[in-house]
Order: structure tokens, then C-alpha cells, then sequence
């Protein structure tokens, strides 16, 4: 006959059976010692992912990313008051608005992403990637004659396009340019060169500079330069110069990254301040992460079409070096970097860690860095950034849009947030570049340790 036991029974037992389990456990750990125990071999307990990454790991990332974006960055244009769908780009008219999304198509953090879907393309073989891209910059390209027309009739008049037509800010130009250019390097047939030209046109004759030709603005004071300027000017000059040929936009360039450097660059840290402001004395300086990381990601940029006998190549070189230096330093042992780099009581933010493993991965990748002393680093950052990624392919832990500021406070308390659009494009081109190194470079743990030999 079955015996009947109680709820209460049950569950003393059940608390007995977890003592002497959690007794024998720790028994167990106390006769770990030195003498009997290849102590070295124990487990550590890492809060992120160390080792194990695999080439199908990141294209799985790269591709749950990918559909959340296509789901929610729709390629259409609608009337903006009865929803009706409009296909004819020759003649949308003026209700015509870009169907809602979750993201703005034309907006310098998806002139990032659309430059990380044909990377990820490329490198991967995928050409879903590519796709993405060349969908919505054919959108934009069909609609732009159209709308330069009727701005010229109407100068009042507000377009989907607006800022691709009248740029008023770097940020309207820069980031949505590189990525036009490199998507005709990628073989995307689509007519974009007036566009490019037009953004060219903004960032070399119409953005306000210092009397020495830097770059800057007039917010938050007048003569003021934001680092992020860098990233949203140099690539974009940078691959003009690939696709014309004509040096001068090469030493343009240049000209701008050592400007920048020779105010904004801690040599001490081997880190850049945020903003620098003319007069200001003495300047406080914070080193925010993801401002860091368009500087990064400019140098890296940069170098990659910069002729070799530039003269100016050996000094941007230097400072990337330097840069990278600094920042490996900082490095949290999560994977990530602080929101502010040298302040590690400020929290662990998503995009500056994706900017900074794409574009130290891809230092690597093109031998400007020795993989041994930084493979192990950016293998780290990256499955810091993928573990950010959740079941929908929306990127978490991202800092929202960013000014200026001159106190710790407001650094420290920027919000995050999963829409935050700045680490997407960055993610995308740090799976790619990642992809490429583990496709050309083994990793092995050596004593525990990840280890790139040569």
C-alpha cells in the first residue's frame, strides 16, 4: 500500500535533500585545494560569453537584426492622409510621406546602417543585405527629381526628402554620403550621384567653419566642435576621394581628423573629449563613449581608401594607434565600455562597444593592428554588443541621442533605449568585420586565456 505523505512532509524533505546536497557541494569546493586540484582549470563565472564564437553565432545576430529592420523600416511611400500607398515616384505629389517605421530612412544613423547591411552582405554572401539597402536608396533616389522640381516652384514646401535636398547640417550629409558611394563600390546600379554631389556640395562650401577651415558650430557656443562632426564629414570626403580620384578631398580629410585631434585628443588617455569650445579656459573635458567611437570609426574609414603615399597617412596611422591604445585600457571586463570611458561608476553602453569592435576588428583585419594583442579584446566587446541583441533583432543598451554638456550628471543619465537608432548600423558592420576575422584567424584557449596566435 502506497504511503501517503503530506504537502508538509514533501517539503521538509525537499529542503533536507538541498542541504546535504548544497553540504556536499561545498564539502566538495573545500577539498578543491592546491595540492589535489588543477586549481587553474576551474570555470571562472564570466558574465559574457568568452570564446566559443562561431562564424554561424554572428550571422545568426546579424540575421535576427536584419528582420526586425525589414519588418519595421518599410521601403514605401504613403499619402500621408488616407494611408493609400503611392507607387508613382515620378509624380508622388505633396502628400506623400514615408511610411511609418520604427527608424527615419534618411537620418545619419541609417546612413551608418545602410553602410553595415552592404558590409554584412559582402562578408557574409548573403544578399539579403545588400538588398536592404539598395531598396530604400532606390526609393530615395526615384523621388528626389521630383521634389528638387517643386521646391524650386515652392520653396515653402516640406518633402519626404527634405534633408537630402537642403542639407543644414553635417549631420544630414555626411553618413547618408559614404554610404551612397559605397553602395556603387558594392555594384549597386542606382542613380545616386546627384545626391552625393549635393551632400559634397553642403559639407565642403556651405558647413560653418573656424578661420582655419576646421569644421565646427555655432551651438551649444559659437566656435564650438562636436566630435561626432568627424564621422559625420570625413568618410563621406574620404570616399569621394576614392570615387573621383582627386586628391583634394583626400587632404581634406586629413586636414579635418588632425584639426580635430589637435584640440579634442588626450594624449595622456589616449581618448578625445566630446566637445571643445574656442576661448573656453580652462575646458573641462568628457570622454563620452560613442563620440570616441566616430572618431574611431572616421580614422578607420579613413586609412581604408587613403592613398599609401599620402602625406598625410603616417600621422592619422599614429593616432589610430594611439587611440586604440587608450581605449583597450578602459575596457570593462563585461566586454563593454562606460558611457563615459574613464568613469567606470557611469554605465556599460551598446553602441560606442559595437562602433569600437567593428572598427578594431577591421584594423586587424587590414594589418594596422597585431591581432595578438587586440583579438582577444574585440572577440570580448563583440560578444558583449551580440549578447544586447534580444529574441526580436532590437539592439538594447543604446545611449539616446546626445548634445553637448559640461557636467558629469548629464552624461550619467542619458536615457537607453531599444530604439534608440545609433546601434544598429554599428552592430551590423562589427558582426561583418568580426565574420571576416574569424574567417581568416583561428582563436585557441591557451592555459583559460583566448589566445590569436600569428
Amino acid at each position: 500500500m502506497k504511503r501517503y505523505r503530506s504537502p508538509i512532509t514533501l517539503t521538509i524533505t525537499l529542503i533536507a535533500v538541498l542541504f546535504i546536497s548544497l553540504s556536499i557541494s561545498a564539502q566538495s569546493n573545500k577539498d578543491q585545494k592546491d595540492g589535489n586540484t588543477p586549481l587553474h582549470m576551474l570555470q571562472p563565472d564570466y558574465p559574457t560569453q568568452y570564446g566559443k564564437t562561431t562564424l554561424a553565432d554572428i550571422k545568426q545576430v546579424l540575421d535576427r537584426v536584419h528582420q526586425y529592420l525589414e519588418e519595421t523600416t518599410p521601403a514605401k511611400l504613403v499619402d500621408k492622409e488616407s494611408g493609400a500607398e503611392i507607387t508613382d515616384y515620378k509624380n508622388p505629389g505633396t502628400n506623400a510621406i514615408f511610411q511609418k517605421g520604427d527608424y527615419r530612412l534618411i537620418s545619419y544613423e541609417w546612413g551608418v546602417t545602410y553602410a553595415g547591411m552592404l558590409l554584412s552582405g559582402q562578408e557574409t554572401g548573403d544578399s539579403k543585405f545588400t538588398d536592404y539597402t539598395a531598396k530604400r536608396l532606390q526609393l530615395i533616389a526615384d523621388i528626389v527629381p521630383y521634389y528638387q522640381t517643386q521646391s524650386k516652384k515652392d520653396p515653402s514646401l516640406v518633402s519626404p526628402v527634405q534633408s537630402v535636398i537642403h542639407p543644414h547640417a553635417l549631420d544630414d550629409a555626411g553618413a547618408m554620403c559614404a554610404a551612397m558611394i559605397k553602395s556603387i563600390s558594392a555594384g549597386i546600379k542606382i542613380n545616386t550621384r546627384p545626391i552625393i554631389d549635393n551632400y559634397i556640395n553642403y559639407i565642403t562650401k556651405k558647413e560653418y567653419r573656424l578661420k582655419d577651415g576646421t569644421l565646427a558650430r555655432n551651438r551649444p557656443f559659437p566656435n564650438t566642435l562636436w566630435l561626432d562632426d568627424l564621422f559625420m564629414s570625413v568618410p563621406a570626403l574620404a570616399q569621394m576621394g576614392k570615387l573621383t580620384g582627386q586628391a583634394r578631398y583626400y587632404d581634406e580629410a586629413v586636414k579635418q581628423v588632425l584639426a580635430f585631434a589637435g584640440r579634442m585628443f588626450n594624449k595622456q588617455k589616449g581618448i578625445f573629449m566630446h566637445g571643445w569650445v574656442q576661448d573656453m579656459n580652462p575646458h573641462p573635458e568628457f570622454h563620452w563613449g560613442r563620440a570616441n567611437g566616430w572618431a574611431l570609426m572616421t580614422i578607420v574609414e579613413l586609412l581604408d581608401v587613403l592613398p599609401a603615399n599620402h602625406p598625410g597617412r603616417n600621422a592619422v596611422m599614429e593616432l589610430l594607434r594611439a587611440h586604440v591604445k587608450g581605449l583597450a585600457a578602459l575596457q570593462d571586463g563585461t566586454g563593454f565600455w562606460h558611457q563615459l570611458l574613464d568613469k567606470n561608476d557611469s554605465y556599460l553602453e551598446t553602441s560606442c562597444t559595437a562602433i569600437y569592435t567593428y572598427s578594431i576588428a577591421r584594423a586587424i583585419n587590414r594589418g594596422w593592428l597585431d591581432k595578438t594583442a587586440y583579438g582577444p579584446m574585440v572577440l570580448l566587446a563583440w560578444n558583449a554588443v551580440a549578447s544586447k541583441v534580444n529574441d526580436a533583432g532590437q539592439v538594447e543598451g543604446t545611449c539616446v541621442g546626445t548634445g553637448m554638456g559640461f557636467d558629469p550628471a548629464f552624461y550619467y543619465h542619458r536615457p537607453v533605449n531599444k530604439y534608440a537608432a545609433h546601434s544598429y548600423g554599428p552592430l551590423l558592420l562589427a558582426g561583418a568585420e568580426m565574420y571576416s576575422l574569424l574567417k581568416t584567424n583561428k582563436f585557441e584557449l591557451n592555459d583559460s586565456a583566448i589566445q590569436f596566435p600569428k
